[in-house]
Formats: C-alpha cells, sequence, structure tokens
C-alpha cells in the first residue's frame, strides 16, 4: 500500500512546488519587469506624493471637480459592527447595491440623482452613468457624454471658458482598447489632476 501512496505524495509535492511557487513568483516577476507601472497598481503620483490608482475611483464631492459614476459600496458601521455604513468607492469591499429594478430605493435614488442634474444643466440629457452604480462600486471611469455633461459646472465654479474645459475633456478620452474592445472613456482622476493643474497656470 505505501508503494502506492508513495509516488501521489511524491507527486502532490511536486506540483504544490511548480504551481503554489514556482508558476506565482516566475509570473509575478516577469509582469514586474514587463508591466512596472500595472504591476505597481497603476498608481497615479502628484508632486512625488501617490494620490490613487488608475483603477480604482474616488469620491470627487466639491462643483470645481468632476464627478465619478455613483458606488454602492459600503463598510461596517463605526457605532453598531452588525450594520453597514456608505463608504464610496471602498476597495475593501467592492459590489454593488443588489437593488434590483424594481426597488423603489433605488427608484428614488435615480430620481433624486436625475433631478438634480437637471438643475445642473437643463440643456442637455442626463446620461445613464451618472446615476447608475458600476457592479464592483469602484469604476474610475465615466463616458465622455457624462464628463461633457458636467462642463458647464466646472467652468463656472472655476471661472475657466467651457471651451477649455471641453477640450480638457476631449484631450482625456481613452477609446476603445485594441481599437474594438470596450467604449470610449475618461479617467476621472486624471482629469480632476489635469484640471487642477490647468487651473493653476
Amino acid at each position: 500500500m505505501l508503494s502506492e501512496i508513495r509516488p501521489a505524495i511524491f507527486v502532490l509535492i511536486i506540483l504544490t512546488l511548480i504551481t503554489g511557487l514556482v508558476y506565482p513568483l516566475t509570473i509575478t516577476g516577469a509582469a514586474g519587469l514587463l508591466f512596472p507601472y500595472q504591476a505597481q497598481g497603476s498608481l497615479i503620483e502628484k508632486d512625488g506624493k501617490t494620490v490613487g490608482s488608475a483603477l480604482i475611483g474616488q469620491e470627487f464631492k466639491e462643483d470645481k471637480y468632476f464627478h465619478g459614476r455613483p458606488s454602492a459600496t459600503v463598510a461596517p458601521d463605526p457605532a453598531d459592527s452588525s450594520k453597514t455604513v456608505s463608504a464610496p468607492y471602498n476597495a475593501a469591499n467592492s459590489g454593488g447595491s443588489n437593488l434590483g429594478p424594481t426597488s423603489k430605493a433605488l427608484a428614488d435614488r435615480v430620481k433624486e440623482d436625475v433631478d438634480k442634474l437637471k438643475a445642473e444643466n437643463p440643456s442637455m440629457p442626463v446620461p445613464i452613468d451618472l446615476v447608475t452604480t458600476t457592479a464592483s462600486g469602484l469604476d474610475p471611469h465615466i463616458s465622455p457624454e457624462a464628463a461633457l455633461f458636467q462642463v458647464p459646472r466646472v467652468a463656472k465654479v472655476r471661472n475657466l471658458p467651457e471651451e477649455r474645459v471641453r477640450k480638457l475633456v476631449s484631450d482625456h478620452i481613452e477609446g476603445r482598447l485594441a481599437g474594438f474592445l470596450g467604449e470610449p472613456r475618461v479617467n476621472v482622476l486624471a482629469l480632476n489632476l489635469a484640471l487642477d493643474k490647468g487651473s493653476a497656470n
């Protein structure tokens, strides 16, 4: 019986070493050499300080900034650990709200957001991605239409010509991956950093 078990144990140890140690270390090392920016988390720096990642959205509340998609992520309530509180873009608790199309809470929240956005820019239809969340709650991008929708507000608060802010948005539109995968998009953090830099000139 031992002669039958010994080869199985040997194969288990060898495969564990290959798939659990050699392969992951090789792939991690290769990724670090070939794609150092992505392997380190696609971190974005400003004045030598890390301010975020190109992969994870951030909440911008001030009117002088472009706003990202709503985020439904939550965190434990500090006052009662059995409950949760809203914590937008919480990468430790990525996920959607699980509210379906028949949910009154979702319908009320979306209606409130739409009304607020219509008051902000009544001349344009409200882009859907400014009032709906993603499955992860961490999406760092918005559609070009969502960014352009916010131009009048941002330009007014910063006392900048709308055309200048619109050009900044156009300069930050990322095309489809390989020309056909995904949709054109704008990274909100990168756009806001460029906006701050441009406003300082």
